[in-house]
């Protein structure tokens, strides 16, 4: 019995340590944190040197990043449906100072192209206002041409807005957070 007391003392006694993983952090100008970084998170964001990266963390250390960006392409089958099928990766490696703006992921509703139909659909009733009034000036409808330049206008609010990047610099920094 004693031995066995020994035996489980001797095997809760040892520590086990472990390394923890350095992360990034997203904070406003405020210092409130808006998105922290760790190993195994997704991360989509526009290098200083333009290029677009949509990928996985597999690493953060001294402060670089270390990605992987999966090529997935939809591949048709003999049935005549699609199947998502992963054929390569790339891995790539940024210092965290590199990182331009964040993108933000688009899901459902397209904000951007509700407003670039507007403005379309608005800019072709102006000059459709325009040729009416030309032709025949009896038929010209001033409040056509008005809701045509409010939906022109609307359209580009929503287009402006829906543009918006998380651009780091003013009003956001990007910390590196060492746990070394």
């Amino acid at each position: 019995m004693l031995r066995m007391l020994w035996l489980c003392c001797c095997m809760f006694s040892f520590a086990a340590y472990c390394q923890h993983a350095d992360f990034i952090v997203l904070k406003k100008k405020n210092n409130k944190t808006v998105k922290s970084f760790y190993s195994g998170t997704q991360i989509e964001f526009v290098a200083n040197n333009g290029a677009y990266r949509n990928a996985l963390i597999t690493g953060i250390k001294n402060d670089s990043l270390y990605l992987q960006e999966f090529i997935v392409h939809r591949m048709p089958t003999t049935l005549g449906t699609y199947m998502v099928d992963t054929t390569g990766s790339y891995r790539y490696t940024y210092h965290y100072n590199q990182i331009k703006s964040f993108g933000r992921s688009q899901k459902g509703f397209s904000v951007g192209g509700s407003g670039a139909a507007l403005m379309g659909g608005g800019a072709l009733l102006v000059l459709a206002s325009g040729v009416s009034y030309l032709i025949d000036k009896d038929q010209f409808s001033p409040e056509l041409l008005g809701a045509a330049v409010v939906l022109g206008g609307i359209g580009y609010l929503l287009n402006k807005s829906a543009a918006k990047r998380i651009v780091i610099g003013k009003k956001y920094t990007l910390e590196y957070i060492s746990l070394q």
